[in-house]
């Protein structure tokens, strides 16, 4: 079988909001409270506090995002719930009002389109919440009530709140504020296709499926995908799985999952002994112990070995998340980590996901301190966002940097060194993670194109040709990387 994935998102840029913490709009707009009581937008963020970040907002923002060359959003939930991630979901066709509502999604949906921005939405689907009409019911109604076995319900009475009780259902890893679908039961299973359905139809552009795993009912996901895919084919469905995903990425489920197993390797090599342990305790990826250049070649080479390369295409790359601390944070406040890593996501295959805030700096440790408030203009990194940009925008001029083939040429020590080939067009990324500067050469035959001209970064490059003998070297300043091109 040959798999076909959405062709936008190979050469998509996405860019990963939090809509609590992203903008608020500023026009005049119709809200549901007069006089909210938000968090400050710039304290510190709390486990339930709401800042008050909302679609419209987004709207005001899509230029800014035009400008620094992003062409997807991504979306944490933005379904009505009653907490500040919305992750327990209460109504699955009703954007939170909070947000603005349908309107101002729909709003938002077009003002994206326009601007050839897609906009994927992130899909709870496991579990639901104890305020899902569904499962209010239950707790209203007890035995009596309709929606039984759309839950697992083990015992009466249920006790929603009270922890000295026991819960008496699943709950999603135990949480009793999270209960956990029925999947096997067929209501449960039309239900959510048809949800994924009514977003596709207006005018989404994929899935972001939570916890996907969780669900064990076979088939469940290969009917998904025909249901969303009969109505869009170039729809995309990504997986939130943290490790090898092989069962998934079969070309009958998924087209790609958030790329765990890229940012685990990158953040230990270019970060290596600066990465702050406590910053990514409890966390099903591994940016640790530091690794060498070696060690960093065997684990992409095995990484981009387990997938078809359609597939490899369309995984969701990315350096950090809602779910993780902020990389800046991570490597205690080193730049350079951030700066070799961010190379080194965009000009890996795959769709680069840059998470709010991190293009300018932000700072954010383990949740609910990585959802902090997007910074205000002077309290911007103006480096960090201006190498953002010019990296974008290099992945956008040079195909070869999306769809080329990726062959790694050397990897010793602390250099690293590998091309991305498509068609006439070669470019050579090297980066060099090492405190001292690092004189490199290494053999060139497999390249047509003897470039020396440098795209990024400083550095030197020279190619010495005998016969059929073709070496590059090259000379990289301490902590930095390069892109050469033709």
């Amino acid at each position: 079988m040959q798999i076909q994935t959405p062709d936008w998102v190979k050469h998509a840029v996405f860019y990963q909001i939090f809509p609590d913490r992203f903008a608020k709009g500023s026009q005049p707009r119709k809200h549901l409270l007069q006089n909210p009581k938000w968090e400050e937008w710039h304290a510190s963020p709390t486990l339930q506090g709401y800042k008050g970040g909302d679609l419209w907002g987004v709207i005001e923002k899509l230029d800014y995002l035009q400008d620094l060359g992003i062409n997807a959003i991504y979306f944490t939930p933005i379904f009505q719930s009653t907490c500040n991630h919305r992750y327990h979901t209460h109504d699955y066709y009703q954007v939170d009002p909070i947000l603005g509502g349908n309107q101002a999604f729909q709003e938002l949906l077009a003002a994206a389109h326009q601007r050839n921005i897609k906009v994927v939405l992130d899909g709870v689907f496991n579990h639901a919440s104890r305020g899902f009409f569904f499962f209010n019911d239950i707790l209203e109604n007890g035995p009596h009530s309709p929606w039984l076995n759309w839950f697992k319900i083990e015992g009466w009475p249920l006790s929603a709140y009270d922890g000295q009780f026991p819960a008496n259902y699943v709950g999603w890893v135990g949480n009793r504020a999270l209960p956990v679908f029925n999947h096997d039961n067929p209501e449960v299973r039309e239900y959510i296709m048809e949800i994924a359905e009514y977003w596709i139809k207006f005018g989404i552009d994929g899935w972001r499926l939570d916890v996907p795993f969780e669900i064990k009912t076979p088939g469940f996901w290969q009917e998904f995908r025909q249901r969303v895919k009969a109505i869009n084919p170039e729809a995309y469905i990504v997986g939130e799985i943290w490790l090898e995903a092989r069962e998934w990425l079969d070309g009958k489920q998924f087209d790609g999952v958030m790329n765990y197993l890229f940012a685990g390797p990158t953040i230990a090599f270019t970060a290596g002994d600066r990465v702050d342990l406590d910053q990514i305790k409890d966390r099903s990826y591994h940016p640790y112990p530091p690794i060498s250049a070696n060690e960093y070649a065997q684990k992409i080479q095995n990484l981009l070995g387990l997938y078809d390369w359609q597939i490899q295409l369309t995984q969701l790359n990315l350096l950090a998340s809602h779910d993780t601390a902020r990389l800046i944070s991570i490597a205690k406040g080193d730049r350079d980590s951030v700066k070799l890593a961010t190379l080194m996501l965009l000009t890996f295959p795959g769709a680069p996901s840059i998470y709010y805030g991190d293009e300018v700096g932000l700072l954010g440790c383990l949740d609910p301190d990585s959802r902090r408030g997007f910074p205000m203009t002077q309290a911007w990194e103006v480096e960090v966002l201006n190498y953002h940009k010019q990296l974008i925008n290099l992945r956008h001029q040079y195909p070869a940097l999306r769809t080329g083939s990726y062959q790694i040429l050397f990897a010793e020590e602390t250099v690293y060194v590998f091309a991305r080939i498509l068609d006439d067009r070669e470019l050579i990324v090297a980066v060099n993670v090492g405190i001292d500067a690092k004189n490199v050469s290494f053999d060139g035959a497999n390249l047509k194109y003897h470039s020396d001209t440098i795209l990024y970064g400083n550095g030197e490059v020279l190619w010495k040709i005998e016969g059929e003998i073709h070496q590059v070297e090259l000379s990289i300043p301490p902590r930095s990387g390069l892109i050469i091109g033709n």
